[in-house]
C-alpha cells in the first residue's frame, strides 16, 4: 500500500535545524530555536547575490496542480547538483488545513518538514496576527464606547476582526457593545487580513510600526480617515508581532534549507511569502525558490505588480506548472473520467496553459519554462501533446516526478531553470501606478485575464470617489477573485471569451500600501464543504496523526 503524505514525512530522519543554519552560513546565535527542527532566524538580509525563480500555475482545479510540491522537488534537484539553493514558501492557514485543499507542505517525497508542525500552529505567527487584527478591532470599538473622542462614524469602520478558520457564519454578524450601538460587521480569514499584508511587505521593526499606525480604521462622520495612530495602537500591535516579524527556518525531506513565512491566499490576498524571507534567501544562496499561490493571473500577477515592485526584486526565471488531468478538466472531462486517455481533452485544456505562457511572455516579459507534474496515469499521447504545443510557443518544456522521486525527479526541470537563469530576461509591470484606479484594474483584467472589459458596480463607484478624495488612488491595485477561472465566474474553464470583470467593491488597505478591488461572488471568509478535512482526522493516545494532508 502506498503511503500517505503524513507517513512519509514522518519516515524520513530528519536533520537538527542549526546544521540546516549552518548550511546557510547562519550561527547559532543567530536563531531562537522552537524544539529541535524548527527555529526563527534573526540575522538580517545582505547583498542579495542569488538568482530568484518563482514557481507559478495554471489555473487549479479539483484535481490538484502541485504547485508547491514541484518548488520543493526543484529546491531539492538543483542542490543535488551542488547549487546553493534555498526555499521561500508561505506558511500554510488552518482554514484549507481543516477545509477542502489541506495543508501547504507539498507531498509524496517533496515535502518541508516537520510536516504535522508547519501545518498546524508551526511557531505562532498565526496565532500573532490574529491576535493583533483583533486588538485593533477592541480598541476601536472601546473608543466609541468610551465616547468617540475622534468622531468615528460606527456604520463606516473599515477594519474587521479576523479568525484562522473557515466559518461562513462570521461573514455577516452584529457586533455590539449594547443594544443601542448594535452595528453590522464581518470576518475575514487570518490570511486576507491587513495585518498579513502587512507582515509580508514590512523588512524591519520600524517599517512595521510605520504600516501598522497608517491602516485606515474607519471613517469620521465628516468624512475623514481615522488611522490606528489616532488610537494610539501601533506599538501595541508590534509587540504581539515582534518575534512574528523573524522568518521560519525548516528543512525538505532531503535536507534543503526552507525559509518559511507570512501566508496570504492568492485569490483573496497577494498570495506571496514574506519579502524579509526572500531577500534573505538571496543573500545567503545561489537560488531562491518560491511560488505564489494559485495560478499565473492571481499569486504571479501579484507577485510581479505589488511584491516585486515593493521589494524591489527582479525575477530571473518562471516556472509554470502544469498536469495531464488539470488541462483535461479544462478541456471539459469530468473527473471520474481522468485516467481514461483523452488527448482531445488536453488540447483543448491546453487554451488555459496557453492564456498563461502568453501572459508571463507577453505581458512580464519574462523567461519561462513549462513542467509537467507527472502522474502514473499520464500516457505519452497525453504527454507529448501538451510538450508540443508548448514547444511550438518557444518555451521550453520539462516534466518532473518529484513527488514520487524528490529532487532525483525533478533534474530535467532543474537543467531548464539554469539555462533561463544564464540567459537572463528583461520584466515589466502590468500597469502603472499613475494610471487611475479603474484604469489598473482594466489593465489586470485586460492584459491578464483576457477580459473584453470591467463592469464596477455602484459600491465600486462610490468607493473610488472616496479613494480618489483620500489621496489613495496611486496605490497598486490587487484583485481578489475566484481562483479557478481566468474570469471571476468559477464555472468558465479553460481561457474563456467575450467576458467582463465585475467589480463589486473596492478596499483600502492603507497600512499595507495597496488597493483591494472585489469580483465576482468570491469571499473574504471561506466556508466548509460538506465534507471537510477535518472530520476525516484522527489522533490517538500517543499523539500520532492521521488524515493530515
Amino acid at each position: 500500500m502506498d503511503k500517505t503524505d503524513i507517513e512519509i514525512a514522518n519516515s524520513i530522519e530528519k536533520i537538527r535545524i542549526e546544521k540546516i543554519a549552518k548550511k546557510l552560513g547562519i550561527a547559532q546565535g543567530e536563531l531562537i530555536k522552537y524544539g529541535e527542527y524548527k527555529a526563527k532566524v534573526i540575522t538580517k538580509p545582505g547583498a542579495l547575490r542569488g538568482k530568484l525563480v518563482l514557481v507559478t500555475a495554471i489555473n487549479p482545479t479539483s484535481a490538484g496542480i502541485g504547485k508547491t510540491t514541484v518548488s520543493i522537488g526543484l529546491a531539492d534537484a538543483l542542490n543535488r547538483m551542488k547549487h546553493k539553493t534555498v526555499l521561500a514558501l508561505r506558511e500554510p492557514s488552518l482554514g484549507p488545513v481543516f477545509g477542502i485543499k489541506g495543508g501547504a507542505t507539498g507531498g509524496g517525497y517533496a515535502q518541508i518538514v516537520p510536516m504535522e508542525d508547519i501545518n498546524l500552529h508551526f511557531n505562532g505567527d498565526f496565532h500573532a496576527f490574529t491576535c493583533a487584527n483583533n486588538l485593533l478591532c477592541s480598541l476601536i470599538d472601546n473608543h466609541i464606547f468610551q465616547g468617540n473622542q475622534l468622531n468615528i462614524d460606527p456604520n463606516k469602520i473599515l477594519f474587521h476582526r479576523c479568525l484562522d478558520l473557515n466559518d461562513r457564519a462570521l461573514r455577516r454578524i452584529i457586533c455590539s457593545n449594547g443594544d443601542e450601538n448594535a452595528r453590522p460587521d464581518s470576518f475575514s480569514i487570518t490570511a486576507a487580513s491587513e495585518i498579513m499584508a502587512i507582515m509580508c511587505l514590512s523588512e524591519n521593526l520600524t517599517e512595521l510600526k510605520e504600516r501598522l499606525s497608517s491602516i485606515i480604521v474607519a471613517l469620521t462622520r465628516d468624512g475623514k480617515p481615522v488611522f490606528a495612530r489616532d488610537l494610539n495602537s501601533e506599538n501595541a500591535m508590534a509587540i504581539l508581532l515582534k518575534d512574528a516579524i523573524y522568518p521560519n527556518l525548516v528543512q525538505t525531506l532531503e535536507g534543503t534549507p526552507a525559509l518559511v513565512h507570512c501566508g496570504p491566499f492568492a485569490n483573496i490576498a497577494h498570495g506571496c511569502n514574506s519579502i524579509t524571507a526572500t531577500k534573505l534567501g538571496l543573500s545567503l544562496g545561489d537560488f531562491v525558490i518560491t511560488e505564489a499561490g494559485f495560478g499565473a493571473d492571481l499569486g504571479a500577477e501579484k507577485f510581479f505588480d505589488l511584491k516585486c515592485r515593493v521589494g524591489k526584486l527582479r525575477p530571473d526565471a518562471v516556472v509554470l506548472v502544469c498536469t495531464v488531468r488539470a488541462l483535461k478538466l479544462h478541456g471539459g472531462v469530468v473527473e471520474s473520467e481522468l485516467t481514461k486517455e483523452n488527448v482531445r481533452a488536453v488540447k483543448l485544456g491546453l487554451s488555459n496553459l496557453t492564456a498563461h505562457i502568453k501572459t508571463i511572455k507577453e505581458v512580464f516579459k519574462l523567461p519561462l519554462v513549462v513542467t509537467i507534474n507527472k502522474y502514473e496515469t499520464d500516457t505519452n499521447s497525453e504527454v507529448n501533446t501538451i510538450k508540443r504545443a508548448v514547444t511550438k510557443l518557444g518555451v521550453p518544456c520539462a516534466v518532473n516526478d518529484v513527488f514520487k522521486l524528490g529532487g532525483r525527479g525533478g533534474k530535467l526541470l532543474a537543467k531548464e531553470v539554469l539555462s533561463l537563469c544564464e540567459k537572463g530576461g528583461s520584466f515589466e509591470f502590468a500597469y502603472d501606478l499613475n494610471q487611475t484606479i479603474e484604469q489598473k484594474i482594466e489593465s489586470i483584467a485586460q492584459k491578464v485575464y483576457g477580459a473584453k472589459g470591467v463592469i464596477f458596480e455602484q459600491k465600486a463607484k462610490e468607493a473610488v470617489k472616496t479613494i480618489n478624495k483620500l489621496g489613495f488612488d496611486k496605490l497598486p491595485v490587487i484583485i481578489a477573485k475566484t481562483q479557478y477561472s481566468l474570469s471571476d465566474n468559477p464555472k468558465l474553464l479553460g481561457a474563456p471569451k467575450n467576458f467582463e470583470i465585475t467589480i463589486r467593491d473596492i478596499e483600502i488597505r492603507a497600512g499595507a500600501g495597496f488597493l483591494v478591488a472585489i469580483a465576482g461572488s468570491i469571499m473574504l471568509m471561506p466556508g466548509l464543504s460538506k465534507t471537510p478535512a477535518a472530520i476525516n482526522m484522527t489522533i490517538d493516545e500517543n499523539a500520532n496523526i492521521k488524515g493530515l494532508f
